[in-house]
């Protein structure tokens, strides 16, 4: 696999006849890919909310920037699905990524940060039966930023939408903890560029959906819970840089866009506040 670009052709359409249709989830394979460092405080309930998916046909693979603390030993004390752990010192955490999705062999990868878990025990299960009933590239869902030390505590809700062309221009993208996405997307287009330090997500997002038209299917449900204050919630300096990233995201795909987008990003963010589960 690749972490840059690559012109090669799409993977077919949503609809379109053919072996990917016929398929059962039980035929399907998903690959969960958690990056870790230093993680100790949560990943007990990640690792846990993994082995608890009603969804059989999972591996889950760690990859660990070299933790300091007893992050692997937490990690083997529940149980868990795990079918590798890789611990050495990484680029950061996109790095980590690129390196759990080429060792993955699922037919769909999903990335569950380290600090976040799936909202309840059959989300896994509903994404395998999206992609078999869809035929589709890409399944995402909602979101809840949860508190820190009380996740039964909503901060924001993400609710997302379904994908129409253009999307992203107006300040629209998934959540990436809840994107899904088949193999032969990131064997086509390419990992995650790990130049783009706290944006590589949204600019792998707007190059499988954006440029190359991947398909997808939008589950209206929350599927993961996110606890506030992690690596996508970062300080007031972390924002101002990933809007610089993701201008150049947007510039590197060959997609113009308005030099106001990043104050145009900022109206669907404060709805979340707004818009919570009840």
């Amino acid at each position: 696999m690749k972490d840059t670009q690559s012109p090669l052709e799409r993977v077919p359409a949503s609809g379109t006849p053919g072996s990917v249709n016929k398929r059962t989830s039980n035929s399907l394979t998903l690959s969960i890919v958690t990056a870790t460092y230093n993680s100790s405080a949560f990943v007990k309930d990640c690792v846990a909310s993994v082995h608890a998916q009603t969804f059989a046909q999972i591996e889950h693979i760690i990859i660990d920037g070299a933790s300091s603390d007893n992050t692997l030993e937490i990690i083997n004390t529940v149980p868990n699905r795990i079918s590798q752990i890789i611990s050495e010192p990484d680029k950061g955490i996109y790095d980590a990524m690129n390196k759990g999705i080429s060792a993955s062999s699922g037919d769909i990868v999903g990335i569950l940060n380290s600090d976040d878990f799936y909202a309840d025990e059959s989300v896994l299960e509903k994404v395998a039966d999206t992609f078999c009933q869809t035929g589709c590239d890409v399944v995402f869902g909602n979101l809840d930023f949860v508190s820190p030390n009380d996740t039964s505590r909503v901060l924001r809700h993400w609710k997302s939408s379904p994908y129409r062309p253009g999307s992203f221009k107006s300040g629209w993208h998934p959540p990436h903890p809840t994107f899904f996405v088949r193999r032969e997307l990131y064997e086509r287009h390419g990992l995650f560029d790990i130049s783009m330090s706290v944006s590589a997500d949204f600019e792998l997002m707007l190059r499988f959906m954006e440029k190359h038209h991947a398909q997808s299917s939008y589950l209206d449900q929350t599927m993961v819970k996110m606890r506030y204050g992690g690596h996508s919630t970062g300080s007031i300096r972390e924002i101002i840089r990933g809007n610089r990233q993701i201008m150049r995201a947007f510039r590197n795909n060959g997609i113009s866009v308005s030099p106001l987008y990043p104050a145009v990003r900022l109206l669907p963010k404060l709805k979340q506040f707004i818009t919570r589960q009840s």
